[in-house]
């Protein structure tokens, strides 16, 4: 019997039960069966289930343990992979090798590279044991015996503090205000001061200052009776007595008496101190512990200045002479401002904005010098500053009356700095002349332009886009073109292309009006007399007072570089602090803006406090 099944490979397959075949026949049967299924070609499983181990073909698979890849994909990887890798290698190789040229970032504009220099200058003006790295090598310490050597003195350490101008007295009024302005650009342009690499530089600038302030009172009391005004005598209207003006000698080698002047009846003294301090506080605020020092003496010199009513140049005292004060009722609104931004007392505000005092220092009624911002008229600065109050915290009843005179007042300050207007004249070169053609003009250019600036930044910070003066409408871009315009001629865009400011751009003043600056550090004492050869002679200062702003041209433009001459060529550190905080409002990107918030660190939200919630309600 026999059995048929398909042969999978298309023929018949004969499968004999019988096995009568002999070997031979069985080995020629499979011979051809061999020959027919050989015939035509066997995929994988085919093979392997027919052959079995006996013939082996070369793998097509790469076994890598926990993956089989095929082989053919996996040479086609690593090679790609190799020559990826060459390609790259080559291409970096390339990169490398071939020189390009490196987008640096753009240059500091003018503003920065002045304002860097003129800090400078407050680091020359240091007396008392210096840092270690004070920057100035023609400097050294000096008058380390200040208030000791005088018996008459209750205050005995006096030591430190700023030099005025050039000469060695320590005049603490203008000095007060050059730090309230110093503080006053830090609080509102933090972040211009730290782009210019600047931020600390500044703060070790005001802490120099207010470190000495605090020396000059009882600054542990609550109450006080006198202050230390001034350090030094210049007054040489009674022959020939050696003292800071009629000798010409370094601070180092200063060895004549410097006599201490105390106050007991100075509102005017007291109150800047007070605003110095108050001021000074909102930039420390990060240290508390410095900061509630000189929040605590500022209340304690407020206090004073208004319990002991005074002008501090009265009855002959030596400062008439260089800085007499005109009264202390702008010192009241400026001190008292300051103190409430400081500590957030209202009691403070309601002095600020009480019309009585605004009415005596001055707000209500115009003058040649309305609006003119000087150490010793802080009127135009005190209305800027409390303008910023109605702008951003709109405090309303009961003190929008008097806030929104104080920002009208502002509006015609700003309307009277314009090239519009007849206020104030200007010179052919362009320089407004606010105090009217008088010497040393630039104290109060710079001090309009930082104000203007400022203001200008409020109105656009405040959504505002300008203001009125009269009928017509000024765009706050028409401020910030007259800070420009000034600070340019200061910078050397004037008829006689001068820098008025030491070591910026090539042509500035050589024969500057200052002792240090004027006698070489050669290891020779000059006596008194002795320095005045340096004094007198035509050759330049040995020494670069770098960042100094000399008083200024004349109504002429006219500039005489001499030594002897200081209404031309005498600095001054009021009026370097107001160079600086113009100088950073104008610099680097004007988008930048104010801080809006910082001023208002310690002033609790004006609306009073809304009631607590109800009690749950229970059945």
């Amino acid at each position: 019997m026999s059995m048929y099944g398909r042969d999978p490979w298309g023929g018949p397959l004969e499968i004999n039960t019988a096995d009568s075949a002999t070997d031979d026949d069985r080995s020629r049967n499979l011979n051809d069966f061999d020959r027919a299924a050989m015939s035509r070609p066997l995929d994988e499983t085919q093979q392997s289930w027919l052959l079995g181990p006996g013939e082996q073909k070369k793998k097509k698979y790469v076994d890598l343990g926990c993956i089989i890849v095929s082989r053919k994909i996996f040479l086609w990887t690593v090679g790609t992979v190799l020559a990826a890798g060459f390609l790259i290698g080559f291409i970096t190789l390339i990169v490398k090798t071939v020189p390009r040229h490196h987008h640096r970032p753009p240059p500091p504009d003018n503003y920065t590279v002045a304002l860097n220099k003129a800090l400078m200058f407050f680091n020359a003006q240091k007396s008392g044991k210096l840092p270690r790295h004070n920057n100035v090598s023609w400097r050294g310490n000096s008058c380390l015996n200040d208030g000791k050597s005088d018996s008459s003195s209750v205050i005995k350490d006096l030591v430190g503090g700023y030099y005025d101008a050039g000469d060695a007295i320590k005049f603490n009024f203008p000095a007060s205000f050059a730090m309230t302005m110093l503080s006053w650009s830090v609080i509102e342009y933090s972040a211009k001061y730290e782009a210019a690499g600047e931020l600390s530089h500044i703060k070790d600038v005001i802490k120099w200052g207010t470190d000495y302030f605090l020396k000059t009172f009882n600054n542990s009391a609550d109450t006080i009776d006198r202050i230390a005004a001034q350090v030094g005598v210049g007054d040489t209207s009674r022959g020939p007595a050696p003292n800071d003006h009629y000798c010409w000698m370094r601070p180092e080698d200063v060895d004549y008496e410097r006599p201490v002047y105390e106050c007991h009846s100075c509102s005017d003294l007291g109150a800047e101190m007070a605003a110095a301090l108050a001021a000074a506080s909102i930039v420390f605020k990060d240290n508390k512990a410095y900061s509630q020092k000189l929040v605590h003496g500022a209340r304690t010199l407020f206090k004073f200045a208004r319990d002991q009513r005074g002008r501090y140049s009265a009855g002959g005292a030596d400062a008439a002479i260089f800085y007499n004060s005109s009264s202390y009722w702008d010192e009241f609104v400026w001190g008292a401002s300051w103190l409430y931004y400081a500590t957030g007392n209202t009691s403070y505000l309601q002095l600020a904005t009480n019309p009585v005092l605004a009415k005596h220092a001055g707000a209500f009624w115009g003058g040649p010098d309305y609006g003119v911002f000087s150490w010793d008229n802080k009127l135009a600065g005190a209305q800027v500053l409390l303008s910023r109050m109605r702008l951003f915290l709109s405090p309303g009843y009961p003190y929008e009356e008097i806030l929104r005179t104080f920002h009208n007042q502002t509006s015609i300050v700003m309307c009277s700095y314009l090239p519009y207007f007849t206020s104030f004249n200007r010179t052919k070169g362009g320089l407004i002349e606010l105090n009217h053609g008088r010497p040393q003009p630039l104290q109060y250019v710079v001090n309009a332009a930082f104000l203007a600036t400022l203001y200008s930044d409020y109105l656009s910070a405040s959504d505002t886009p300008g203001w009125y003066c009269g009928p017509n409408f000024y765009s706050t871009d028409v401020l910030r073109k007259f800070a420009e315009t000034q600070i340019d001629y200061i910078l050397g865009k004037n008829p006689r292309g001068m820098s008025y400011v030491v070591g910026f751009g090539n042509h500035y003043p050589k024969h500057v009006h200052h002792r240090g600056a004027s006698i070489p550090k050669n290891k020779v004492k000059y006596n008194c007399k002795g320095g005045w050869k340096w004094r007198d002679t035509s050759k330049p200062n040995p020494n670069t007072l770098v960042g100094a702003m000399v008083a200024g041209p004349d109504k002429h433009d006219g500039f005489h570089d001499v030594r002897t001459n200081y209404n031309y060529t005498e600095p001054t550190i009021a009026g370097n602090a107001g160079l600086v905080a113009a100088l950073v409002a104008l610099s680097g990107d004007k988008s930048a803006g104010i801080d809006k918030n910082t001023m208002f660190s310690a002033v609790p939200p004006m609306s009073p406090t809304p009631p607590p919630p109800p009690a749950p309600w229970k059945p």
